[in-house]
């Protein structure tokens, strides 16, 4: 089992609300209106672990070793809505959502393949560690800076988690593993040929509720996302880039074969689809 050896390394790092974060650093000076309401619509995104622990666990209900990671990760990500909520409650009381505005993002997702989403929630990993390092640069509170670095970190730890619970898929799994894992990797490492953010909780995840089926189509700003990455904090080219990048270098690592570009993943992806098809039959001489 890994449960027992994630708890342990994920304790021995995990960080306190009221000692490690600055609280007494505040400067209201260089907090902006703007940048406030970003804090809102995040700590509501974050708030989306709720619905997702639910879809995991019902997903992979024979899988108790992973089941029981769950109650790591669910704590821990909705601590970060909760640090999030608690720097809006010490300095902007007005913007703290609602309980009703974080209920709205509780609703069911359509059941989905357990190895798939398992490696979409990987790639959301990096790409939010990504976006709370560049949303720390952009914000010029020193408060709020440090607990996006602090969120950022507890991304990187978690999508280091998932990369375990992949490891072992392929050694139960083997091709059809590494088919399912390519096949999102290829999907979540061509963001800039997409019109929208590549992340979980910008995914269509229900039939019978869509379009509004994402997390981010239930905020009380629907359009917020990818303002704040375009315009707000800039997530260019070149921050993309280091997302494609550390999803192909955590692939290679995983496979064991070097990837330097979506193609040679996708060509990769097809090998391991080829692999699983059946043998056709031979007709009786």
């Amino acid at each position: 089992m890994l449960y027992p050896e994630l708890f342990k390394q994920l304790e021995a790092v995990r960080w306190d609300m009221e000692k490690d974060i600055p609280w007494s650093k505040f400067d209201a000076s260089l907090l902006s209106d703007e940048q406030a309401q970003t804090i809102k619509m995040n700590a509501i995104t974050e708030w989306a672990a709720l619905p997702a622990t639910e879809m995991f666990l019902r997903d992979n209900r024979d899988d108790s070793d992973f089941s029981a990671f769950m109650s790591i990760w669910f704590f821990e990500e909705q601590k970060h809505s909760l640090v999030l909520m608690e720097y809006l409650r010490r300095f902007r009381p007005e913007l703290v959502p609602t309980e009703q505005e974080l209920h709205d993002i509780r609703f069911e997702f359509d059941p989905a393949p357990a190895l798939e989403t398992l490696m979409l929630h990987f790639c959301g990993e990096i790409r939010l560690n990504h976006w709370y390092r560049r949303a720390s640069e952009w914000h010029t509170e020193p408060v709020i800076k440090q607990i996006y670095t602090t969120l950022s970190q507890d991304e990187a730890r978690h999508g280091g988690a998932y990369l375990r619970y992949m490891k072992r898929a392929i050694g139960r799994f083997g091709a059809e593993a590494r088919t399912a894992f390519a096949k999102v990797g290829v999907l979540m490492a061509s963001a800039r040929r997409t019109a929208q953010a590549l992340h979980p909780t910008n995914l269509h995840v229900s039939k019978a509720l869509f379009p509004n089926d994402t997390i981010q189509s239930r905020l009380p700003d629907p359009e917020w996302l990818e303002h704040w990455l375009d315009k707000q904090i800039n997530f260019d080219a070149s921050w993309e880039n280091k997302v494609v990048e550390r999803i192909l270098h955590n692939l290679s690592l995983l496979f064991g074969r070097s990837f330097q570009s979506v193609q040679e993943l996708n060509r990769f992806r097809k090998e391991q689809m080829a692999s699983l098809a059946p043998l056709p039959v031979s007709g009786a001489v």
